[in-house]
């Protein structure tokens, strides 16, 4: 089954009509990796909850994504026979937002490529390093107040009129490769991110040894842990003191995809057994 979005039209309508009655045949299970899923399934359904920003935040978000998600999010977790959450962040959010019981989330968290190691290319120069979509909740404006010099961004342009500063080299989207290249060159990754579920970047960057400076109090702080310098991402001065204590940390090791796919699986016996 497959309804491509291919124009502003088609995601209107699979967001309205094909998502909240998708029903399956002919299959034991269906995982919905994001919030878009039916409102009801006679089919064991498991869905993969990454953030509830646009419940906590909805005005970070358009019109249509505040407005769809307000009413999809509660009916599709609710329809859901076991939410997966990326966090046990993520899973406190579910419970305190949405009633959910902590019973019926699993935590399996994202997982890093393989190529994003200490060993391989650096790219040359003297920057700090943002990675985001250009979208409100990046706080894109504070990082780039609180760098003092080259400030290189990697993401793709977003929503909410977010442009990348003056004081920012934006470099769009890019390889993986290349990416893994910026993280062992940069001085630091700022990851002053005001909301997030889980936080890749942050992962991708103490994999490739990169120092790491991100939000406290956020979900970050379960992956990096001891590695990060953690600030207050409202705070410029906090960001730039940040970026001032950040230390090159040994490189980590996380989990790979194959990994993460065991974890999900065994959700899914749990869930048919």
């Amino acid at each position: 089954m497959a309804y491509p979005a291919t124009s502003r039209a088609r995601t209107l309508a699979a967001d309205a009509i094909w998502y909240p009655r998708l029903a399956p045949t002919g299959v034991d299970l269906l995982h919905c990796p994001t919030f878009r899923g039916p409102f009801r399934s006679s089919t064991p359904l498991v869905v993969t909850v990454h953030d509830v920003a646009v419940l906590r935040h909805p005005e970070w978000f358009n019109r249509w994504t505040r407005t769809y998600s307000r009413l999809a999010v509660p009916k599709v977790v609710a329809a859901a026979r076991r939410l997966i959450a990326v966090s046990e962040f993520t899973k406190a959010e579910l419970v305190a937002i949405l009633g959910v019981d902590p019973d019926k989330v699993s935590v399996v968290p994202n997982a890093v490529e393989p190529i994003f190691t200490p060993e391989g290319p650096v790219a040359e120069g003297d920057y700090v390093l943002a990675v985001g979509t250009l979208e409100p909740r990046k706080n894109l404006a504070r990082i780039a107040a609180a760098v003092d010099g080259e400030l290189r961004v990697v993401g793709a342009s977003g929503w909410g009129g977010v442009q990348p500063p003056s004081n920012v080299t934006w470099l769009g989207e890019v390889s993986d490769g290349e990416l893994a290249s910026l993280y062992r060159g940069a001085r630091c990754l700022v990851y002053a991110s005001l909301y997030e579920g889980f936080g890749i970047p942050v992962a991708e960057a103490l994999a490739c040894g990169c120092p790491v400076v991100t939000s406290q109090g956020s979900a970050m702080a379960e992956i990096a842990r001891g590695d990060a310098v953690y600030v207050d991402p409202a705070d410029v001065t906090s960001i730039r003191e940040g970026i001032a204590r950040a230390v090159r940390p040994s490189a980590r090791t996380f989990p790979g995809w194959s990994e993460i796919a065991r974890q999900t699986r065994a959700v899914y016996e749990e869930v048919l057994s």
